[in-house]
């Protein structure tokens, strides 16, 4: 189960870092208005949020990149506190603006945390 709880922290840091990619650089192109079905008046006037948000989003993927490789002694403690930062992202992202978030952030962040936690072991 801890290397089942890893892969996942791992999948969901590289998420993170896909959607910082996405806020960050490719905002107002055609695939980061595809991503976020955004029109091109909207993507351009919200482009300084977004590269905001992406950057928050990438102090996420951060923190569970850290929790991979940081001393055994914080590893648990550590993948915890980060996956349920972006759970709780997740689920405000998906009540306020746009259902699809808690599917596509909420839900793995959720199952991870869970995986996390069963596994019990610092690693």
């Amino acid at each position: 189960m801890s290397l089942v709880a890893r892969l996942l922290v791992l999948l969901i840091a590289l998420e993170h870092v896909g959607i910082l990619v996405i806020e960050m650089f490719f905002w107002n192109t055609p695939f980061g208005q595809r991503s976020f079905n955004l029109t091109p008046e909207f993507a351009a006037q919200s482009a300084v949020l977004a590269a905001n948000q992406g950057l928050y989003n990438g102090f996420l993927a951060a923190g569970l990149f850290w929790s991979l490789i940081a001393p055994k002694t914080m590893r648990h403690a550590l993948k915890l506190f980060f996956l349920g930062c972006v759970l709780v992202a997740g689920l405000y992202g998906g009540l306020t603006s746009k259902t699809s978030i808690l599917f596509v952030q909420a839900l793995p962040a959720a199952i991870a945390l869970a995986a996390v936690y069963l596994a019990r072991d610092p690693d």
